[in-house]
């Protein structure tokens, strides 16, 4: 190629760079090229594009004391007449809908919408008070207005001044909105149904916070539940929340080193978050429990919205709430037709995740599917939609672990329940045996453990603690395990068990935990994961020191014989030919539960080391004292 050939064909091939500059100058700026030293951040970055299958609106909503609430606004594109399904949350509204930036709404949002917003639903997530976007102050669980709030807002005006906006302002809207969500947000959808707003329809609470000192997130019968220390860190920390800073190591080695859980409070500063002085001001079950316990709070009004209460059977957090609801506002229902109640074979939440597994178990397929698509949604569908279908939804709903299925129920408890006492040689019968006794020593300088050491109370570990195989402690000379013998037939039940201990310690308070077992065949080779394996159904605490009523504690007599009365969690449980049932008994469940340091303290949060004693329990069975665990079985 000659020279001037050359010349040319690199000037043909430059044009079109040569030509580029200018044209993208005009075209993004108006004008010449960018300069150089222009600064490259810009104010901001619409990610939601043209393209977009959706509309993605944030509001600032009014509340009638002036505060202003964060809110997000999502439906997909040429939605109309739609129902809106609202969350009240402190987990972030922004980010809970944008799961990814996509330009499709099924990935922007949580996966249990798809359903939903595909079906034309207008979905709304907002910020508490508070929290994130939102203003005001922000109270954990802030109580309803009364006695313990003085102020003229709760999360009950904030749900009404929301909802009066929403149906004013979305013009996509057909003026009825459904409130759900799980845990706080199952909270925030209860106290809703307080004096609730006209445009309310329906509700789907689940796993929610209903008691913190009952059962759900802060105590169990009175048993502080240490966890806690890291929530509150991470929810009302501004700036370095998160977990306590106690390092990576064994958690059973950190709370057992710090102490009680004021000391270990102290130890970490926690003391300067008034969510854990206030804790620690009230172990309890006092007035300013009561007042906030929102069962209490809904039983004293007319239930004026449709309800179904969700909770997982294996519930690690909340396992109390949603039943409790149930019982309190069911009594109303005397059509069956207002409140329903749900138990899926599921963890904390995972009713809206794929939920075709738990720890080692597996289901026939994605439960928590089945039931939104089966269930939920038709639940909504018929009280939200403009045009809808008929109401045909289920009085309750549960899953039979053990022969994996679904089942109808018209009431709850669905069993009779029926005694299983604890016997001689460590069995257990369905008939009174003859009395006894057998004991062990309770060392608070070494509790039981939850689960096999080291001990981390978080991620997969913490999701699956309950179906942990329960083979780690039996046997240790302060756990007492009593079994049947292999089953000839199904024992199917269907509610929530409740343990009769009679019991007696040589310390002035002792804790009690019992745990009912299925325990899988020894061999299985098809399985062999589950082989011998010992499954926890129900796993609960009772502190001693509250015999006499939740609300007046009293040191326990040493030697005498108390009846320890309290309830296992809400199971439908399938025990199979082949499998046993155990109980066993222990006074330790570390670091979970706060040890009890048996001797008598006003305040066990503030137990001194000295306070830590032995004890030698003694477990009464048979005669006069007989203890047992009583099971709702129903006959298939």
């Amino acid at each position: 190629m000659t020279k001037t050939l050359r010349t040319v064909a690199t000037a043909l091939a430059l044009a079109p760079l040569a030509l580029s500059a200018p044209h993208l100058a005009a075209q993004n700026a108006g004008s010449g090229p960018t300069d150089t030293m222009m600064n490259e951040q810009v104010k901001e970055y619409d990610w939601v594009r043209p393209q977009a299958d959706f509309v993605r609106r944030t509001v600032m909503i009014p509340m009638r004391d002036g505060k202003k609430l964060f809110t997000v606004i999502v439906f997909r594109k040429g939605t109309k007449d739609a129902p809106v399904l609202l969350s009240r949350t402190p987990y972030n509204a922004d980010k809970a809908t944008s799961r990814n930036r996509s330009q499709r709404i099924e990935e922007i949002l949580p996966v249990m919408d798809a359903e939903f917003v595909n079906d034309g639903y207008i979905r709304v997530y907002q910020d508490v008070r508070g929290l994130d976007g939102s203003e005001g102050d922000y109270v954990m669980n802030r109580p309803l207005r009364g006695p313990l709030n003085p102020t003229k807002v709760d999360h009950a005006t904030d749900a009404y001044d929301t909802i009066d906006w929403l149906v004013k302002n979305v013009k996509e809207s057909n003026g009825k909105v459904g409130i759900t969500g799980s845990s706080y947000l199952g909270f925030t959808s209860l106290m809703a149904l307080v004096d609730p707003h006209p445009a309310l329809k329906a509700a789907v609470p689940q796993s929610p916070m209903v008691d913190g000192w009952m059962g759900d997130d802060w105590f169990h019968n009175g048993a502080f539940r240490t966890f806690g220390f890291d929530y509150d860190l991470g929810q009302t920390a501004k700036k370095g929340g998160g977990s306590v800073p106690k390092g990576t190591g064994d958690e059973y080695t950190a709370y057992l080193e710090a102490g009680s859980a004021a000391d270990y409070a102290r130890t970490y500063g926690l003391l300067d978050l008034p969510v854990v002085r206030k804790v620690l001001e009230h172990p309890s079950y006092d007035a300013w429990w009561q007042g906030q316990a929102v069962d209490k709070l809904l039983a004293e009004r007319k239930l004026t919205v449709p309800t179904m209460l969700v909770v997982g059977q294996w519930d690690q957090e909340d396992s109390y709430g949603a039943p409790a609801v149930y019982q309190a506002l069911e009594k109303q229902d005397t059509a069956n037709d207002m409140v329903s109640l749900v138990i899926g074979p599921w963890r904390h939440s995972q009713v809206n995740y794929e939920a075709r597994a738990l720890g080692p178990l597996t289901w026939e397929g994605d439960t928590g599917l089945q039931f939104r698509t089966r269930y939920m949604k038709p639940f909504l569908d018929c009280h939200l939609k403009t045009n809808p279908p008929q109401c045909a939804t289920p009085p309750v709903l549960t899953y039979a672990t053990g022969e994996d299925r679904w089942e109808v129920s018209q009431q709850w408890p669905a069993g009779n329940y029926t005694p299983l006492y604890l016997g001689a040689n460590f069995g257990l019968s369905w008939t009174k045996p003859e009395a006894g006794s057998d004991s062990y020593v309770s060392d608070p300088a070494k509790p039981v453990p939850m689960l096999p050491r080291p001990i981390h109370m978080q991620g997969e570990e913490w999701r699956t603690w309950l179906v942990h195989d329960q083979r780690f402690v039996d046997g240790r000379p302060d756990v007492l395990s009593y079994t049947t013998s292999v089953l000839d037939k199904p024992v199917h039940i269907k509610g929530a068990p409740k343990v009769d201990l009679r019991a007696a310690t040589t310390g002035r308070d002792s804790d009690f935990v019992v745990k009912l077992i299925d325990v899988y065949p020894q061999e299985d080779s098809a399985n062999p994961t589950m082989a011998g394996y010992q499954l926890g159904i129900g796993i609960e605490i009772f502190r001693g020191r509250y015999v006499h009523g939740f609300s007046s504690p009293a040191p326990l007599e040493p030697g005498k014989t108390y009846a320890f009365q309290w309830s296992l969690p809400n199971v439908d449980h399938v025990f199979l030919p082949g499998h046993k049932i155990m109980v066993q008994v222990q006074s330790s469940l570390f670091p979970l539960y706060d040890r009890n340091p048996q001797s008598w303290v006003p305040s066990i949060m503030e137990a001194k080391a000295a306070d830590y004693v032995k004890a030698t329990e003694t477990i009464h069975r048979g005669g006069d004292a007989a203890s047992a665990v009583w099971l709702p079985v129903t006959q298939d």
